[in-house]
């Protein structure tokens, strides 16, 4: 991500991760239970300061993650905020009531830390884009021109880039030089009249040139 996302860890027992997330570059903020992260993100100033990602622990004292979920869901300031549930109940039908709940995602513990970062990285890539996609809505038919034709490899490379890949990885899945890829971005860029990543993916996606 562009900028150092922010996460708020909601857990009677944070150390591990309180510890390992920093490693990866993230900032944390730690809640010892429910009571505790409602007060934080009451305080918190969500469009100059925000907190990107809450991880939510279920089973804690005072307040638990089920109610503290909703509280946060119930909320204007907090009801969009990416939420991850971690728990140690490994039960199909309470996963399927936190989703409904409103969570994003559901972690299961013990987990093996690779994969929890890279569900963080994807709950924080679909909220950036989200986020893309308000200030981009009417970028398709903001224009009379038609938008020009993408080549096969260009909705390949696009594909990827949907998938969170840079140009490096982009080079070596399609077997082609780097300067290669950005050669093809550029065209795509000017084809959909776009400035940037992000929005290429929206149009494309709204344009069902590729697929989320």
């Amino acid at each position: 991500m562009a900028q150092i996302a922010k996460i708020l860890i909601v857990d009677d027992n944070p150390k591990f991760l309180q510890d390992a997330l920093p490693m990866y570059g993230y900032e944390v903020i730690v809640a010892s239970d429910g009571l505790q992260a409602l007060k934080i993100l009451s305080k918190t100033d969500m469009k100059k300061d925000p907190i990107d990602l809450v991880l939510l622990d279920v089973m804690m004292p005072n307040m638990n993650g089920w109610d503290t979920l909703k509280a946060i869901r119930n909320s204007d300031k907090t009801k969009y905020l990416p939420i991850i549930m971690l728990t140690a109940v490994n039960e199909e039908q309470k996963m399927v009531s936190g989703l409904k709940i409103g969570a994003d995602d559901y972690v299961v513990k013990p987990f093996i830390l690779p994969n929890l970062l890279a569900r963080i990285e994807a709950v924080l890539r679909r909220s950036t884009w989200q986020k893309e996609s308000a200030h981009t809505q009417d970028l398709t038919f903001c224009s009379d021109e038609p938008v020009e034709s993408l080549t096969t490899r260009e909705i390949e490379v696009l594909t990827l880039v949907a998938k969170g890949a840079n140009n490096q990885t982009i080079a070596e899945e399609l077997f082609v030089k780097e300067v290669t890829v950005k050669t093809h971005l550029n065209s795509i860029f000017k084809k959909l009249k776009v400035s940037n990543r992000t929005q290429a993916v929206l149009l494309a996606m709204q344009m069902n040139l590729i697929k989320q």
